[in-house]
């Protein structure tokens, strides 16, 4: 059974960080790309960092840029997402995502997590 299981969310104060990590299992994850992405209540899921499988190339969206790093050790299966100066706007769920196609958009990845809730008070 392939697992993703987020760990690390939790309460924070507004500029503080966290590291958040997801650990992948019940299959070869080679070749997967794999994501950050957060939904806040109310909003739509938004992408915020993916990381490459093989040479680990990294994007991040705007809004993250510069306070987010997002990191993979492919021997443990895992991808973490440092997360530093964190603002309010941050609280959401932060899922994590695995897709073996580049074509596809993360909405449609092939594994999700079922997500960490991460609260950043003012």
């Amino acid at each position: 059974q392939v697992q993703l299981v987020e760990s690390g969310g939790g309460l924070v104060q507004a500029g503080g960080s966290l590291r958040l990590s997801c650990a992948a299992s019940g299959r070869s994850f080679v070749g997967y790309a794999m994501a950050w992405l957060r939904q806040a209540p109310g909003n739509e899921r938004e992408f915020v960092a993916d990381i490459s499988w093989s040479r680990g190339f990294t994007s991040y969206a705007d809004s993250v840029t510069g306070r987010f790093i997002i990191s993979r050790d492919n021997a443990k299966n895992t991808v973490y997402l440092q997360m530093h100066s964190l603002k309010p706007e941050a609280t959401a769920v932060y899922y994590c995502a695995a897709k073996i196609s580049g074509l596809r958009s993360w909405n449609e990845a092939d594994y999700w997590g079922q997500g960490t809730q991460v609260t950043v008070s003012s």
